[in-house]
């Protein structure tokens, strides 16, 4: 599930999201102070915070409709575990009589990686291993939510097996880095306990609309950025973790085309709605699930992080740019009609958003490249 921070900063504007859950912002704190919250951000920490409402019965009718339909396309995108990949199927057999031999013939294949391709992998694995809080996000989501535990909701199944899937994602990494033997698994293991800790603010609240257009969003992000550091894999010598790096995009392949067959559907079901939400998170911009990263040492971690990623080419400011493209195109939504005011004014906004974007792309990306190298404490305090 993971993806960096945009290079670009947008004005915030008033909410356009559904009127009975519309955005409020003031200030939240995450652990367990304002100090804590400043540390982590950099800044004090004024936050995303949606108040929590009942959605509409209305809107709760129409994706009650939607219930069969997802249980024959969303369902349907989910892997039986028995045909699924596991991590083991990647890693030395620990069984085997030759897995000290193994050990080393992945070890030798990472030698000569360099640092700056570990620091992204790292950040992408500690992204991974933060599962409980997207967990915990889509639960708190109307209508994703689990009341239960064990829902036969076609939307509560979907949330357990998109996370049972999505977890095997941090453990392959997670094992593969630490047989390296190039990078502090100590610091990175404190990285992830302190993200967990933190949680993560991306703006949704408890609007379903506003998640659909997120994660469909987020799980584009994901895939080009392990499927590039699957191509920088391949270019550096590693061909058994540029197979690690694409199975793992390919999971994000799948779950991308869920999220925006969700969002299609709503689109078709509800424009005005959907074209509101979609301009809503554009003008707050995604924020990234990592992006309270902090490592103990560095406040700044995941801006540092974002920097390198997009300076070798994993993840960019074109990327984030195409993104929005990809999704205007995907749902059409030049061609909506029978929109409100406030629709249509949406609907200019996202139209005529990556033009916009196109103008600070290359500013945003000469920016990365000219950035200072900093040191890392997950690749033991080496600079990159």
């Amino acid at each position: 599930m993971v993806v960096r921070l945009n290079s670009f900063t947008f004005h915030s504007v008033p909410s356009l999201a559904l009127s009975p859950m519309r955005t409020q912002r003031s200030p939240k704190f995450y652990m367990t102070s304002t100090k804590r919250a400043e540390k982590c951000l950099g800044h004090p920490s004024e936050l995303n915070v949606r108040v929590a409402r009942t959605m509409p019965a209305e809107k709760v009718e129409i994706f009650k409709s939607m219930e069969d339909w997802a249980r024959n396309n969303v369902l349907t995108l989910l892997k039986p575990v028995e045909q699924c990949w596991q991590p083991q199927d990647f890693l030395p057999n620990p069984t085997s009589d030759g897995f000290v031999e193994q050990v080393h013939e992945l070890r030798q294949r990472t030698r000569d990686i360099p640092d700056d391709y570990f620091v992204v992998l790292v950040g992408d694995m500690i992204t991974e291993e933060a599962l409980p809080t997207y967990q915990t996000r889509i639960n708190s989501t109307e209508i994703f939510h689990d009341e239960t535990g064990v829902d036969i909701t076609p939307w509560a199944i979907w949330a357990r097996a998109w996370s049972a899937e999505e977890n095997r994602h941090g453990d392959l990494l997670n094992k593969y880095l630490f047989l390296s033997g190039r990078v502090d698994m100590k610091q990175i293991e404190k990285t992830t306990q302190h993200l967990i800790g933190s949680g993560m603010d991306i703006g949704t609240g408890k609007n379903p609309y506003l998640w659909t257009i997120y994660t469909s969003f987020q799980e584009r992000a994901a895939f080009i950025s392990h499927g590039n550091t699957a191509k920088l894999a391949m270019q550096h010598g590693d061909v058994k973790l540029a197979h690690v790096c694409g199975i793992i995009a390919s999971d994000e392949k799948r779950h991308e085309s869920a999220y925006t067959k969700i969002a299609e559907k709503l689109f078709e079901l509800d424009p005005n709605e959907m074209v509101m939400a979609f301009a809503d998170m554009m003008r707050r911009k995604i924020s990234m699930p990592a992006h309270l990263m902090y490592d103990g040492h560095d406040h700044n971690l995941f801006d540092h992080f974002a920097i390198v990623a997009s300076r070798i080419g994993v993840y960019t400011a074109r990327d984030y740019r195409e993104i929005v493209e990809l999704l205007v195109n995907k749902w059409k939504v030049e061609k909506l009609t029978g929109l409100s005011s406030e629709g249509r004014e949406a609907q200019d906004y996202v139209c005529t958003l990556a033009q916009r974007l196109r103008r600070l792309e290359e500013r945003a990306l000469a920016k990365a490249q000219k950035a200072p190298t900093i040191p890392f404490s997950w690749i033991s305090g080496r600079v990159v």
